[in-house]
């Protein structure tokens, strides 16, 4: 069976089908929800909390989702007043999230299209964003390669494999040139940026080049040291990070629970620093308390925090875990969105890649 190219309001990467079959992590895919369908079956017949609750985060999940796919454009993009490649790429990554690819599930014709949306923001020097209508385009190409290197390890369609693989390898390359003398990024290339760095840009372009490297691009390794170096510059004594190597100071907890995600990302689990970075972090921010709110960026922080805290084990993640989701819930609207600091889409995206942790569908995320 072949799917034909005729259809102009079909995806891109929903065309071209060559030798379509289930591979290895769809069998897993279905085996999860298989397992995890059983266990909330075999609890709610007791009706057990822990069912109830599994049954609410799960609506909620569904809602938020149901509206990230109302809300998109036919275009891909949701029509935010900031920051569109980078929203749409963390919208797309939620998506994902759920389980359903550029090719099954309920969300994947809304994957292709956040996917062909991407594709259609590459430019010749390899950024994936546009960087007259963004003036901190380095979120958007960081989220970018991170969400369509998980496309990359599903789709089907050797064609769009192929397109994927070329932006990709030329979005690897920016990044690898943009970066400053200290290893970060800035907000914009280093070379337009007067060699300027932060923190969480260095976290998103981490993440996506790490994502890259998953699923097969070829990624310098010299770039991610770099980078490593980078975040332990910025620690303070009391195990922090600070914003900038340039501005150091207070330490950010949202920066630190960011960090420490980036470097498990990047294998590094082990360094004499990172213990001192999560006691801080833990500190800071497992209480998950309103005080947490005066950090600034909390669905930011949490969207981080929480891929730590995961990577722990069940001990430390269940508990944290259920407080972190209940609050969550209890916040959403009754359309199935999140408000909020940048944009609803925004904290949407980043609660449903929360919630979703557990299902463990996105390599990047896995333990």
């Amino acid at each position: 069976m072949a799917l034909s190219d005729s259809n102009p309001d079909k995806p891109k990467v929903m065309r071209s089908l060559e030798n379509p079959s289930l591979r290895r992590r769809d069998w897993l895919r279905i085996a999860t929800a298989a397992a995890l369908v059983n266990s909330l079956t075999d609890s709610s017949l007791h009706g057990s909390p822990a069912a109830q609750n599994q049954n609410r985060w799960k609506d909620s999940i569904k809602k938020g989702l149901d509206w990230l796919s109302r809300t998109q454009s036919s275009r891909g993009q949701w029509n935010t007043q900031v920051y569109p490649t980078a929203l749409a790429a963390l919208a797309g990554t939620a998506l994902i999230a759920s389980g359903s690819t550029t090719t099954q599930g309920p969300y994947s014709r809304g994957i292709a299209r956040v996917a062909d949306f991407l594709i259609s923001k590459s430019r010749d020097n390899g950024l994936i964003g546009d960087p007259q209508t963004d003036s901190r385009y380095t979120y958007g190409h960081g989220f970018a390669m991170l969400m369509l290197s998980q496309v990359l390890g599903e789709e089907g369609f050797i064609d769009v494999v192929n397109e994927v693989v070329y932006v990709l390898s030329r979005a690897v390359v920016f990044s690898g040139g943009a970066h400053n003398e200290a290893g970060g990024w800035g907000y914009v290339s280093a070379k337009e940026g007067n060699n300027f760095d932060e923190g969480s840009t260095t976290i998103t372009q981490v993440q996506g080049l790490r994502g890259c490297r998953n699923a097969g691009i070829p990624v310098s390794g010299e770039v991610i040291e770099k980078a490593k170096e980078y975040i332990y510059r910025c620690k303070n004594a009391d195990g922090g990070i600070s914003y900038s190597s340039q501005q150091m100071g207070t330490s950010r907890p949202a920066i630190t629970a960011a960090a420490l995600a980036a470097l498990y990302n990047a294998g590094d689990y082990d360094s004499e620093y990172v213990p001192e970075m999560f006691d801080y972090a833990k500190g800071s921010l497992h209480d998950i308390s309103d005080g947490t709110r005066a950090f600034g960026h909390w669905h930011y922080t949490y969207l981080y925090y929480s891929q730590v805290v995961y990577r722990q084990g069940d001990e430390l993640w269940v508990p944290f875990r259920d407080r972190l989701y209940d609050r969550i819930v209890s916040e959403q609207r009754p359309d199935g969105y999140w408000e909020g600091q940048i944009d609803p889409v925004y904290v949407t995206a980043c609660n449903l890649i929360i919630l979703q942790l557990d299902q463990s569908f996105l390599p990047i995320y896995q333990r």
